[in-house]
């Protein structure tokens, strides 16, 4: 019998860290948990690439990207409208005579 032995593969802990910090950033922690599921995500799908088949987990890892991505996406899209309202809100409010 040639019965090669099971080959024991671990799960990449940045890949779970990047899963858990990307869903955090939807609920407890916005800004900063999208950056570290972002940066925690790309470090995991280095790792896992390198590891040659020994880690796993790179489902993990691009869910947090997406997650993070996603958040930060939403969060440059809302600042945009905050500041497009006040640069508005300040010119037409201010100097015209509409509320008069």
């Amino acid at each position: 019998m040639n019965a090669t032995p099971p080959v024991h593969r671990t799960t990449s802990a940045m890949a779970v860290v990047s899963l858990v910090f990307g869903i955090a950033t939807w609920s407890i922690i916005p800004v900063v948990g999208a950056i570290v599921a972002i940066v925690c995500g790309h470090i995991a799908r280095g790792e896992i690439r390198r590891s040659q088949g020994q880690q796993e987990g790179d489902g993990l890892a691009v869910a947090g990207l997406v997650l993070g991505y996603v958040q930060l996406a939403f969060g440059l899209i809302a600042l945009l409208f905050v500041i497009a309202a006040i640069v508005l809100g300040l010119s037409i409010g201010f100097g015209s005579s509409f509320f008069h």
